[in-house]
């Protein structure tokens, strides 16, 4: 039975690539990199699969750099990535200088996180997730530098979403693989990943994807191959609602939820007529949000997360976490603190279950500041500031990209509430480098020029008939001479 229904699902992912192509817009077939890079990183790493009748002992991608030897395939696989990437970089050299220094927080930042390492008790495996993080900035870049930025992240969801959404479906039905359970004993759906918040988290980043492809082409009626097209983005979309359902990640869930509303609101009329409506729903519900946690609030917002008071426990690790920081100014070094203070932390938590298996505070600010310490907590406030400062330029200046960044900047700030998400080939920490340079690139006139609506098969059409009319001109003009 599992082996018919894998057969099936592999006929349906590949009709879903085929009614999603598109042969009117060509992007590079470097594209394909930042594609693997993601499947992995929003999966389990490539020694996970291969050993997967052993348990999946080396766990997700991310959980990767909480180790510190990690697998030598892997870190093979990911160099060898990087490489082929940089050197694509490096035809595009122009436009990757630009775009680098139209972002000089996110470089400040991962600059700092070098010099991190030098102090780091372990100078040598932090120095190596250096590498793999700027490889998440490489990424990032070799998308946003292709000579058709926006269909190259129109169709980074695509390929991203047809193969890990559908399969995770497929394992979670049909496979022991796709289930587990939590340390409570407790079932999860997990998918093509190691825990539902994991599920959670990839699923809520595509699917804010296919509802900004699948708008795009409900408004442009005349957009090539629309209805096909149309087909397969909701299709997408309907396999990330229901895994949201499945995986039962309340936080992913609640994202999902904030953002879609944000990127359908950010579309009204009367929002696009007068943008700064826009800023006042995303500053009215960070400020809800933060004022309901300060002033006694606490248990609404949980109850909102689907969450116990104690946020599941998180606070307590919170609490043990921040008392074992070794430095409150510098922090630990880069992705180190979990490799040389879990046994600080565990005398913070007495009774908690497989402690030596902690590989998170369960916050991402907070997981800066063990790392990077204040500093760092700074520079990564900074980027989600000037992050949204830029989006909101963005918006005004190229609508078809503006509704997309915002959400996930705002979902970002919201998601590192109660997950990790600046780390290290995590999902999360990849679209918000995504959303964050591409902001910039559009406020500096970097990527795209178009200041009103969403590009159709009109615009093309307008080109091709004034290039026309320009070709007859000039015949004319040759006829006249002649």
């Amino acid at each position: 039975m599992a082996s018919v229904a894998f057969l099936i699902f592999c006929i349906g992912v590949g009709g879903l690539f085929y009614l999603d192509r598109e042969k009117s817009v060509r992007t590079s077939k470097a594209l394909w990199l930042p594609v693997i890079w993601l499947w992995i990183a929003g999966s389990r790493s490539v020694s996970a699969w291969l050993a997967s009748g052993g348990g999946f002992s080396h766990g997700s991608a991310s959980e990767l750099t909480s180790t510190l030897d990690g697998s030598p395939l892997d870190a093979a696989i990911f160099e060898a990535l990087i490489v082929v990437a940089v050197i694509a970089l490096f035809q595009r050299r122009s436009r990757t200088i630009a775009l680098l220094n139209a972002n000089g927080p996110v470089v400040i930042y991962f600059l700092y996180c070098l010099l991190s390492t030098a102090w780091s008790p372990i100078h040598g495996p932090a120095f190596k997730r250096w590498i793999k993080d700027v490889g998440d900035l490489v990424m990032v870049l070799l998308i946003v530098t292709d000579a058709q930025p926006i269909a190259a992240i129109r169709k980074l969801y695509s390929r991203v979403g047809f193969i890990l959404l559908p399969f995770s479906i497929y394992m979670i039905r049909y496979t022991d693989l796709g289930r587990g359970f939590d340390p409570d004993g407790r079932p999860m759906n997990t998918g093509v990943t190691t825990n539902k918040n994991e599920l959670g988290l990839i699923v809520y980043l595509v699917s804010l994807g296919a509802l900004w492809n699948m708008r795009a082409l409900l408004v442009d009626k005349e957009a090539p191959n629309r209805a096909r097209r149309l087909v397969a983005q909701s299709t997408l979309l309907v396999f990330g609602i229901v895994l949201l359902q499945m995986a039962h990640s309340a936080t992913s869930i609640f994202c999902f939820g904030l953002g879609g509303g944000l990127m359908l609101a950010a579309n009204l009329p009367s929002v696009r007529k007068r943008p700064s409506r826009v800023h006042a729903l995303c500053l009215g519900i960070l400020l809800v949000g933060a004022f309901t946690l300060l002033f006694g609030g606490e248990s609404l917002v949980t109850s909102a997360l689907g969450r116990q008071s104690n946020l599941s426990g998180r606070t307590q690790i919170w609490k043990a976490a921040i008392a074992a920081a070794d430095s409150p100014v510098l922090g630990t070094g880069f992705e180190s603190f979990w490799n040389v203070n879990v046994e600080k932390v565990a005398l913070g938590l007495r009774g908690y279950w497989e402690i030596h298996n902690l590989v998170s505070a369960h916050n991402g600010y907070i997981e800066v500041y063990l790392d990077l310490g204040l500093v760092g907590l700074c520079l990564i406030t900074t980027i989600l500031i000037s992050g949204y400062w830029r989006a909101g330029k963005a918006f005004q200046r190229n609508r078809e990209i503006g509704p997309l960044i915002l959400p996930y900047i705002v979902t970002s700030a919201f998601y590192n509430i109660t997950e990790g998400g600046f780390r290290v080939l995590g999902s999360s920490w990849i679209f918000l480098l995504l959303a964050v340079v591409t902001a910039s690139g559009v406020a500096a006139g970097l990527v795209g020029d178009r200041k009103l609506g969403v590009p159709s098969s009109r615009d093309s059409r307008a080109r091709r008939t004034t290039a026309a009319n320009e070709l007859i001109s000039e015949r004319q003009t040759a006829y006249a001479d002649h």
